[in-house]
């Protein structure tokens, strides 16, 4: 039986796929070791791009040839606008990050990267392109939760953002999303290639991020 096509984009990246699942950030995350300041760097930056990810999910909602996807699709908008974005504000009061600070901070060269290659993506207008990007963001992100160690943390902040990426409805679109991507994805292979594997060096290069700069201390407390 030959490999699933979203295995061979994942294997092609792999280097970088394992760097990002076993980094020191989803370690210290789920051991609830992280720095308070570390994870306020890194929910201001990751909110950055809400926007374009919302936008690059109507973009495979418009490409999508089968109606079922586009209300899967639809569904999973939804959930990002309302219950993600609330955990968002909720561990911003939490981490004492202010309004002021999520205005100001500067984009991180990664942050930057992902609002660049998510509206490339949407451009395009090729629902594999959008599959690839969206594809790399939700199941990555499964792959380290779903090995966060049990018991969880038992701040919320840490907490949550495990389980937003680790439930049964969650794992159920990364298994829509790769199901997707295999049926349609073959046709534009080299193009796949292209936006799968640089998504999954900016997912390691935004972990990495969190970690730099002479300014994390002075967000959250």
């Amino acid at each position: 039986m030959s490999a699933r096509f979203t295995d061979t984009l994942r294997e092609a990246a792999r280097d970088d796929w394992q760097a990002a699942s076993g980094h020191r950030f989803v370690t210290e995350l789920g051991a609830g070791t992280i720095a308070p300041r570390v994870m306020a760097r890194y929910l201001v930056q990751d909110h950055r791009f809400l926007d374009a990810f919302l936008a690059l999910l109507g973009a495979a909602m418009a490409g999508t040839d089968r109606f079922e996807a586009r209300l899967r699709l639809a569904r999973f908008a939804g959930a990002v606008a309302g219950e993600e974005n609330t955990y968002f504000e909720r561990a911003f009061a939490t981490l004492g990050v202010t309004s002021e600070t999520r205005r100001t901070a500067p984009d991180s060269d990664a942050t930057a990267g992902f609002q660049a290659i998510m509206r490339e993506a949407a451009a395009t207008r090729s629902y594999a392109a959008a599959l690839c990007v969206l594809t790399v963001a939700e199941w990555l992100y499964l792959d380290w939760a779903s090995k966060a160690p049990k018991p969880l943390p038992t701040s919320f902040v840490h907490a949550e953002w495990i389980t937003l990426h680790d439930n049964p409805d969650f794992r159920e679109f990364v298994a829509f999303l790769r199901g997707e991507l295999d049926r349609v994805g073959p046709a534009e292979a080299a193009l796949c290639q292209f936006f799968f594997g640089r998504a999954v060096a900016l997912e390691r290069r935004f972990f990495d991020a969190a970690y730099e700069g002479d300014g994390a201390a002075e967000i959250g407390r």
